[in-house]
Order: C-alpha cells, then sequence, then structure tokens
C-alpha cells in the first residue's frame, strides 16, 4: 500500500472565537492510500491546542506511517494491526493515527462495496444508516448577534445549539444564552466554556444557566485537573461532559461515572477504533458519550459520522463552519449529519466554487 499526502488551507465563513482564541482558518493535510487501483482517504487537522501543525502531521505520515503500511499486503491487515497497537510506531499523534485509521477504513469499504458503517463492530447487519441531530456552534459573540444566528440555523432545521462561553464577564455568557433562548424557544442548547472556569465560578455559574435552560455543559474548568471537574459533577444541576480533560482511553476510563459525558474527538483519541474502545468502557458506566469534531472538512467529519448512532449528543458540525467544505456526502446543512449506503466513508470531492465576478472594467493579472 502507498501513502501520499496533500495539505490544504480550510477558511472559515466566519471566524471563531472561543474562550481561549479566535480562528478564521485551519490547514488540514489529507492522507491518500493507495492499494490495486483503489484509494482510500483520511484528514488530520492542525490544532494549537493539541500541538499539532500541519507540517508535523505531514512529516509524520510520509515519514513514519508510509514505511509501515508499504509492509502490509492489504487494509485488512493493516487494521487488525491498527486495532492492536502493532501498526504505527508509537507516539504518533492521535489525529495522525486517526487519519489512517480513517483512510483503511475508506479504503476497505471501497475495496468491498460496503460502506464504513458496515465494517464495524455491532453495525454489521444494521439496514439503516447512522443518522444523528448534531449541534451547532455559535461562538462568543455579542447576544443580538447570537439571536440572529440562532433564529437563522433554527430556520434551517437545527434542533441543538452548542453556544461558547467564558468571556471576561461572565453576565455577557448568560446574556447571550438568554437571547438565544427568547429568539429559538424550542431549541437544546450545549455550553462550552472551553475549560475557563475556575471551580468556585462554576459552582456560581452552573445553577444561573440551569434556569436559562441549558440542556449541558462541557468542560467548565480549567483542564488539567480532572478530580476537581468529577467532584464538581457530584453535585452540579446540569450534566457535565468532559473534553479537554478526556484525551483519550485512559481519561475516559477514570472518569466512567463520575462525569455525566466524555467529549469523544477522533482526533484527540486516535480514531475510529480507539472511540469504539471508549464507547464500549462508558457503556453502563453512568456517564454518556458526546461525538465531538474539530473544526474540518466532511471527510475529516465523516468517520464520527459512522458511529453517530452510538453517542448521546452529537457534535458534529466542523465541515458547516467552513466557507467552502471541500469534501461533500454528510449533510448537516438542514441539523442532521448522515452516512449513506456508499462505499467507504461516502464521501467525495466537492466541486470547486466559482470565482468571484469582477467589477466592469478590471482584468485579472
Amino acid at each position: 500500500m502507498r501513502l501520499t499526502v496533500r495539505t490544504v488551507s480550510l477558511e472559515l465563513a466566519r471566524p471563531l472565537r472561543i474562550s481561549r482564541s479566535v480562528m478564521a482558518r485551519r490547514d488540514a493535510v489529507w492522507a491518500r492510500i493507495e492499494h490495486e487501483g483503489t484509494t482510500g482517504h483520511g484528514e488530520v487537522v492542525s490544532s494549537v491546542y493539541l500541538d499539532l501543525t500541519a507540517e508535523r502531521a505531514a512529516r509524520a505520515l510520509l515519514d513514519r506511517a508510509a514505511p509501515a503500511l508499504a509492509r502490509h499486503p492489504g487494509p485488512e491487515s493493516a487494521l487488525v494491526d491498527l486495532r492492536e497497537g502493532t501498526l504505527l510506531p508509537p507516539g504518533l499523534p492521535p489525529g495522525v493515527t486517526a487519519a489512517v485509521d480513517s483512510a483503511l477504513l475508506d479504503l476497505l469499504g471501497r475495496s468491498t462495496g460496503r460502506p464504513v458503517h458496515r465494517l464495524l463492530p455491532g453495525q454489521g447487519v444494521r439496514c439503516a444508516p447512522p443518522a444523528a441531530a448534531t449541534a451547532r456552534t455559535i461562538g462568543i459573540t455579542p447576544p443580538a448577534d447570537a439571536a440572529v444566528q440562532a433564529r437563522d440555523l433554527t430556520a434551517r432545521g437545527f434542533r441543538l445549539l452548542k453556544i461558547k462561553a467564558g468571556a471576561a464577564d461572565p453576565a455577557e455568557d448568560l446574556d447571550r444564552v438568554a437571547a438565544v433562548r427568547d429568539a429559538a424557544p424550542g431549541v437544546r442548547i450545549l455550553l462550552d466554556p472551553n475549560g475557563a472556569w475556575e471551580p468556585e465560578q462554576a459552582r456560581e455559574l452552573l445553577p444561573r444557566f440551569a434556569a436559562l435552560g441549558v440542556e449541558a455543559v462541557e468542560q467548565p474548568t480549567v483542564p488539567g485537573d480532572p478530580e476537581t471537574l468529577a467532584r464538581l459533577a457530584e453535585r452540579s444541576p446540569l450534566p457535565l461532559i468532559a473534553d479537554e480533560d478526556a484525551t483519550g482511553y485512559d481519561d475516559a476510563l477514570r472518569l466512567a461515572g463520575r462525569v455525566q459525558g466524555v467529549n469523544v474527538k477522533l482526533a484527540k483519541c486516535g480514531g475510529v477504533h480507539q472511540a469504539l474502545r471508549i464507547i464500549d468502557a462508558l457503556d453502563g458506566s453512568g456517564t454518556d458519550v458526546m461525538l465531538g469534531c474539530l473544526t474540518a472538512s466532511s471527510l475529516g467529519i465523516a468517520p464520527a459520522v459512522h458511529l453517530a448512532d452510538r453517542a448521546r449528543w452529537a457534535d458534529l458540525d466542523g465541515h458547516l463552519l467552513l466557507a467552502h467544505d471541500p469534501w461533500q456526502g454528510i449533510g448537516g446543512a438542514d441539523g442532521t449529519v448522515r452516512a449513506t449506503g456508499l462505499p467507504g466513508l461516502g464521501v467525495t470531492p466537492a466541486p470547486t466554487p466559482a470565482p468571484a465576478a469582477l467589477p466592469p472594467g478590471k482584468d485579472t493579472v
């Protein structure tokens, strides 16, 4: 099997402000695995928080993953070794491993004529492809703007919104949530401060957000102290979902039964098969699963969509935040992401948008 890469830039339709940063673009590295005339694709995106640049991801794919894949006769045996942890050299960033996992699943699905969800344990006999209502993110923005966005999104079919919090003045966060609640009375609301609150502040704010009808709060406290998060969850009036404090399997196992939810992101945990380990470990523990994502194209989001019916919450809107998504096939513009019955991930390159018309009298150079 032969692996090649391509790096592209993904521009957001509007800058997204969260408690720790503002993002207007993100780099993506596409991993392409070829075998006997068939090709599978995966994507890894850059992330400051995860300390991963596009250059580092591309080098890891070419220098470390490619030689390992070249030794295998096909995607099936490679996936067996990936599940057992023996395919790739240790120390690879989880997002890189996730991209290889995705590309191998896409390749195997295309080779056998089966969609990815039919290749996974527990879904082989299911008829309907997975689908889920996805949250749609509203960043830290003035309450009036948040209200406009909420009205527009609910008119398009969204019934679950995720509002970013963690402004310098918590009153602004409360006003933003209240404005969204007034603009879209029937919508379900998730709140995500991205770890901006100290424990005492969280204890004060959680009841106030509960009174506004928030459904759950994601990573309220500063990451790095999961014990504090777990203690806060014991008395919280709202379900608390660990994100930055639950990066992989061991973290999720440590918090099982101690928080109400864990945000499982393929870029954090290492791909579909690691996500399945976490989902299985949390089953019956009292801790529910959120399937999350980074801002990415449909190619990067698609693997998680094939798991969408295994989670209580789906937050798979990264592709919907882009000015132009270079891939297509998982929907979401109406509030629901869907896998299909097409082989592999079910995504294809999207048409390139036409260039903007020039004003009269202007020529290109």
